[in-house]
């Protein structure tokens, strides 16, 4: 499944449609201060995966409603193309739409109403609802279905014929042979805007929670003549977060396609299942993954790079056939050039590494940049913060840091210059020039067999 490719409609037929996206419910079994729709899932809220593929069709309008923790949601969404509608109480689903009616007010479009909860319904899926909808028969309401392994407490589906729905119930509302139904609601449809309003305001509450049910339009509209047919999408399209278990899942999920998709693509994962991916990760061809490794978000690697083991990177754009860890962690900012080598337990942070360039072991280079085929010795590190500010250390090509040194940022290093083992350097080095900063070493002949001496007759006494 294409998790990363982007996603545009192919039918060659652009039919207008808007989104109402529910995000209003209060998620009172995360357990959690932070809105239900705002956990990631491979480090990207809900709510924004959601949006992006919203984003993708080229929707006319975009509704999110909101409720309690209105302020995170409407953080998380600002500078998209998005209003805002608030449910100030939580009267259900059918309720919650009604609260986009003035933000479409003389909109006469399709409307897709979708659930910040249940981030990952195809673009495909989506385009395929609003297609019926304009299909055979005028269809008066589109859902999507799913028939998941466990259709565990989903509110089931009847059908008539075809895909036509007879009947859709609630679970907590369902007899005993209607839970035995697996055909499940995904809560998400397709109704014409000048439909949706209409029916809404007919939907009562007279059920087992007193809610006002979304699904009740199809009843209404089945009252007009209108038939209400059924999409049939992956369950994993359907699948939604209310607890930290179902969070963690429906991750895992995800990390599992994601894995198949970068096999699949050309890369090699020594153990699958140990990498960890972030929802933007791309992966040249002939890339290698060794087990352990995780990567966040805003990570490039070109073709024939390796990653070796329990090395942690984001933010980072890797070049071809390079070569990092193990135990390194690359963080944001950080490019780094064709055939470069980056040792174990070494930590990058806004570096720029030229091509062919090394970065060796136990080495921290932060705020910097460093010259093609320049070698930074084991133990280096860049001096770049005095506890007010961060300061630039700039490394020339050729250039040869010997193991334990420490440059003390602001400071260049010149082309093919050369810096002593152990050094400090504190003021530029020339280009071809040594730079040598220790103390003259000294020895006392005799000094350490008088002190082993005098040490095991004082512990003696």
């Amino acid at each position: 499944m294409p998790l990363l490719a982007a996603m545009s409609d192919t039918s060659g037929d652009q039919r207008r449609f808007a989104v109402v996206i529910l995000a209003a419910g209060q998620g009172t079994r995360m357990r959690s201060d932070t809105h239900k729709v705002l956990h990631p899932i491979a480090s990207r809220p809900l709510l924004l995966h959601l949006l992006d593929r919203v984003d993708a069709l080229g929707a006319d309008k975009r509704v999110v409603v909101v409720g309690k923790g209105r302020e995170q949601v409407e953080a998380a969404i600002a500078g998209r193309d998005a209003s805002i509608a608030l449910q100030a109480e939580q009267k259900g689903t059918g309720h919650a739409v009604q609260q986009a009616a003035s933000a479409l007010d003389g909109y006469d479009g399709a409307v897709l109403i979708l659930y910040a909860d249940t981030p990952f319904v195809e673009a495909e899926t989506l385009r395929r609802m609003i297609d019926r909808l304009d299909g055979d028969g005028g269809p008066g309401v589109v859902v999507l279905a799913s028939t998941p392994p466990d259709p565990l407490k989903y509110g089931r589906i009847i059908l008539r014929q075809g895909d036509q729905i007879a009947k859709m119930v609630e679970y907590k509302d369902a007899t005993e042979a209607e839970r035995a139904v697996r055909l499940c609601n995904s809560g998400m449809m397709a109704v014409r805007a000048s439909d949706l309003f209409r029916w809404l305001e007919q939907v009562g509450n007279d059920n087992a929670a007193g809610e006002y049910y979304l699904p009740d339009i199809v009843n209404i509209a089945a009252a007009e003549g209108r038939e209400a047919v059924v999409i049939e999408g992956d369950p994993y399209e359907a699948a939604g977060v209310n607890s930290r278990a179902e969070l963690a899942h429906l991750e895992l999920e995800w990390q599992r396609r994601r894995r198949e998709q970068a096999l699949e693509e050309g890369a090699t994962l020594i153990d699958p299942e140990s990498v960890w991916f972030a929802y933007d990760t791309r992966l040249g061809r002939d890339v290698t993954v060794e087990p352990h490794v995780v990567f966040g978000p805003g990570v490039k690697v070109a073709d024939g790079a390796t990653i070796h083991a329990f090395s942690h990177i984001e933010g980072a754009t890797i070049g071809a056939k390079a070569s990092i860890g193990p135990f390194a962690r690359i963080r944001s900012g950080t490019r780094l050039g064709d055939k470069t080598k980056v040792g174990n337990f070494v930590e990058l942070k806004q570096a720029e590494i030229g091509d062919g360039a090394k970065v060796n072991h136990l080495s921290y280079v932060g705020d910097a940049s460093v010259g093609a085929r320049a070698n930074i010795g084991a133990g280096t590190i860049t001096c770049n913060y005095d506890g007010f500010g961060k300061y630039r250390t700039e490394i020339g090509e050729d250039a040869f840091i010997g193991s334990n040194s420490a440059l003390v940022a602001p400071v260049t290093i010149g082309d093919g210059a050369i810096v002593g083992a152990g050094s400090v350097i504190t003021r530029d080095v020339e280009s071809d020039s040594l730079a040598v900063e220790r103390s003259e070493q000294k020895g006392l002949a005799g000094w350490a067999k008088r002190f082993r001496e005098r040490m095991t007759r004082k512990a003696a006494e």
